[in-house]
């Protein structure tokens, strides 16, 4: 699964419920949220959950079964960012996930060798990334289910922390904390329907409850400016850099209150700094975003979305047809609320 930065033990974060969130328009990193669904959607082995083609749908499964119950039951407005090219910076990033992801895979083989699939479980969460094709086929499925989709021109949180900051939506929505580097005043965690989450690792299942971060709020208790926050980010870690070595949230947080900023540290943890903070910097204040995206929702294309998913994908029409159904109850209380608002008075 995808990591970003550590912020979990400095976090102020407010717990909520669902019936929280109602009627709220959230910015979903669509790739962090596949992820999950393909880590963790899987048969007694491990393997993905395939079509008779061997095109994966472990993380359609996910995606409209979660989608819709938000949208049919809660009313939360899901609007869904993908990444883009991912910057330079990021390349050694994404080769050591890479190599992560390889060595589980070896890991993996070995296991069901032996017949051991509860390990086989834990290391095949692991091992498998996205696709172009993955992320095509939940772009078609979320466009015919009439949800908004938005291209972000690389990260996708960079774009939903820039929509929530134009209130465009509500908050950002992601796992990650890296949202809050790039400015969200609002991040949303563990928008789940379960409230349980499962650890292969242990065999266990974990309560998770919604979390809201207003960031205004968490940089007044820890006594920082946004940007302090981003150098602390940098001292423990981040997608573009590896941090420095014995460095933790803690630490970083006591090292920036009482120098300000990196180039006020002492020597010997400056000269541990990467050479190109202030690319570092640059990319989580000025990061590459776009205003070309709509976020109206539109009608669902019925046939198509049984065309693709039955026929195409393989999935039961009982299924999808639950599906359908919640999209119309969310659009037939759209309908109802837009009626009363128009109505004489």
């Amino acid at each position: 699964m995808e990591l970003g930065f550590n912020l979990a033990p400095l976090a102020v974060k407010q717990r909520l419920t669902l019936n929280d969130l109602w009627g709220r328009v959230l910015a979903v990193d669509a790739n962090n949220m596949l992820y999950q669904f393909l880590a963790l959607i899987r048969m007694r082995d491990g393997k993905p959950f395939t079509d008779a083609s061997g095109h994966v749908t472990s993380h359609l499964i996910g995606l409209i079964f979660r989608t819709t119950r938000l949208l049919a039951e809660h009313n939360i407005r899901p609007v869904f960012v993908f990444d883009g090219k991912p910057p330079a910076q990021k390349m050694s990033t994404l080769k050591e996930r890479n190599l992560t992801r390889a060595k589980a895979r070896r890991e993996y083989e070995l296991a069901v060798g032996r017949g051991d699939y509860a390990a086989a479980w834990s290391k095949a969460v692991r091992m498998d990334s996205l696709t172009q094709e993955m992320t095509g086929d939940a772009k078609r499925v979320l466009s015919l289910l009439g949800i908004p989709v938005v291209q972000a021109p690389q990260e996708g949180e960079a774009q939903a922390a820039h929509m929530a900051r134009r209130e465009d939506v509500w908050a950002a929505n992601s796992r990650d904390y890296d949202a809050v580097l790039f400015g969200a005043p609002r991040l949303i965690r563990y928008l789940t329907i379960t409230g349980q989450e499962y650890l292969p690792s242990s065999g266990n299942s974990r309560p998770l409850i919604p979390e809201l971060i207003d960031l205004r709020k968490m940089l007044a208790v820890l006594q920082i400016t946004q940007e302090q926050l981003v150098d602390l980010a940098v001292l423990v870690g981040t997608d573009f850099n590896a941090g420095v070595r014995g460095v933790g949230p803690k630490t970083a947080l006591k090292l920036i209150q009482k120098h300000k900023a990196l180039e006020n540290l002492p020597t010997g943890i400056k000269g541990k700094l990467p050479q190109n903070v202030q690319e570092i910097r640059t990319l989580f204040f000025h990061p590459q975003v776009t205003n070309d995206y709509d976020l109206r929702y539109s009608a669902v294309d019925e046939k198509g979305l049984v065309q693709f998913l039955c026929v195409e994908r393989g999935f039961a029409v009982d299924t999808v047809n639950i599906v359908i159904e919640r999209m119309r109850i969310f659009n037939a209380r759209e309908a109802s609320n837009l009626s009363s608002w128009l109505s004489p008075r």
